[in-house]
């Protein structure tokens, strides 16, 4: 044990320092839609790439600041690399920087507003009350996220449509259901997407109604 003024400062400063490598982990947007990637599931550095727009290069220098840190785990198979999240504490942790962004900067909510415009007639719906509705019945739920993520988990019942992939099977959906168009999050651009073309008239056979249709927002 370190007694005296100058080893309680060298004790918090070490300390400190460890909590920073998190903070400096962190302190990029690349990084922190990397983990929102990750937090869907497994994916391989390509994967990253071609999700976040980033070069592979430039995905594969983020991934491993992320693994310096701990917050990512790697793993080889063949010729490539896949990496997942080092926890679910990753996840928490994240949620909680982006609550606080949320609570303390205003520019959160323009920048949302800027791109997504008003969003109020969307319903937010609790995990609870969606498999109720659909226990009932009541809606179907799109999973609008790529495969991959769908096959990592998603929620039961739910059918896999990825949006790049709804267009051409608007004619299968039926004009007497309620859709659920479900992806990542809030800010999750997919579900949106699925929303204005489920919405489209144009995007529907003459002789059918318009379907209902929402996205799942979280609470």
């Amino acid at each position: 044990m370190i007694n005296g003024l100058a080893g309680k400062r060298q004790f918090k400063d070490r300390l400190y320092g460890e909590f920073a490598r998190i903070g400096k982990a962190l302190a990029s947007p690349h990084r922190l839609e990397i983990l929102e990637v990750l937090a869907q599931g497994e994916r391989t550095v390509e994967s990253v790439a071609t999700e976040t727009g980033l070069s592979v290069a430039n995905a594969s220098r983020h991934l491993q600041q992320l693994r310096q840190a701990q917050l990512v785990l790697a793993r080889r198979q063949g010729l490539f690399v896949h990496y997942r999240l080092a926890g679910p504490e990753v996840v928490s942790l994240v949620l909680s920087l982006r609550h606080a962004a949320e609570q303390h900067l205003a520019e959160v909510d323009r920048v949302v507003h800027d791109f997504f415009g008003e969003r109020d007639e969307f319903e937010p719906v609790t995990p609870d009350e969606l498999a109720r509705r659909m226990t009932n019945g009541e809606v179907v739920v799109l999973d609008v996220r790529p495969e991959q993520e769908y096959a990592a988990g998603h929620i039961a019942g739910a059918l896999s449509i990825p949006v790049r992939d709804l267009g051409d099977q608007l004619a299968d959906l039926s004009r007497l259901k309620q859709y659920v168009a479900y992806c990542r999050g809030p800010y999750c651009v997919y579900a949106d997407e699925a929303v204005a073309l489920l919405r489209k008239p144009s995007a529907w056979r003459r002789e059918t109604r318009c379907r209902r249709v929402n996205r799942l927002t979280e609470q």
